[in-house]
């Protein structure tokens, strides 16, 4: 089975969201082009969502609404989706982790950097990812947003990676990973023994998104404290 689709007509005004994107992955070697396919796959853009602000409707009501901070290029990948044979390897239970962490005086939060994009992909596979858009028709080395396995995959990976530490000194919710410790000593050397394990895999951390040695923190929504979580 293969489908190959044909790009789609983009908003004049939005084109530019899509020759940035291609010129940042193929200058960061995640995409590359490529001119023969079986799976071929369109482009659409869709709106990044901020904060939820109050706005009101045309009858003067107040009504929560998502602001729209920019766009961001996406690939349609159902038809791949469609063909693929699911993968179920478990998310965790997020309640249970929140009730893990909750209680711990001291925390720090990593961020993964760029997600997904840390998993490499088969070359035999490839091709599968490809795309096409105005500027041309690539494919991914590493694994894009979209797959319908992605999560699953990358939850594994997470999982073989810290397995002795989770629900030891740590969680991990795809990208999110939370330390923690009974006391400041302890939860630095908690530390310690993630980023070593980082390093040895070469997982790269998002620093301007982690927390270091707080006191509290957000995951998931839900604020952690050492008397909180909710």
């Amino acid at each position: 089975m293969t489908s190959v689709e044909h790009q789609r007509r983009l908003n004049p005004n939005l084109k530019d969201v899509v020759k940035k994107e291609i010129m940042k992955l193929l200058e960061a070697g995640v995409i590359y082009a490529i001119s023969d396919s079986k799976w071929v796959s369109p482009v659409h853009v869709v709106p990044k969502k901020g904060g939820i602000t109050v706005v009101k409707n045309d009858r003067n009501e107040l009504i929560p609404t998502r602001t729209v901070t920019g766009h961001r290029m996406c690939i349609d990948y159902r038809k791949l989706n469609a063909a693929t044979r699911k993968d179920h390897f478990p998310l965790p239970f997020i309640d249970q982790m929140l009730e893990r962490l909750a209680n711990h005086p001291y925390y720090c939060f990593l961020d993964g950097y760029s997600g997904f994009f840390q998993i490499p992909i088969h070359p035999d596979d490839q091709e599968k990812t490809t795309f096409t858009c105005p500027y041309g028709t690539y494919a991914y080395r590493r694994m894009p947003f979209g797959l319908c396995n992605a999560p699953a995959t990358f939850q594994r990976c997470m999982m073989s990676i810290f397995t002795d530490l989770i629900e030891d000194i740590m969680e991990v919710f795809m990208d999110d990973f939370s330390v923690y410790g009974s006391s400041f000593a302890v939860c630095l050397s908690n530390l310690c023994r993630v980023l070593q394990r980082c390093e040895e895999r070469h997982l790269v951390l998002n620093w301007e998104k982690c927390h270091f040695m707080v006191r509290d923190g957000i995951v998931l929504g839900h604020r952690i404290s050492e008397g909180n979580r909710g």
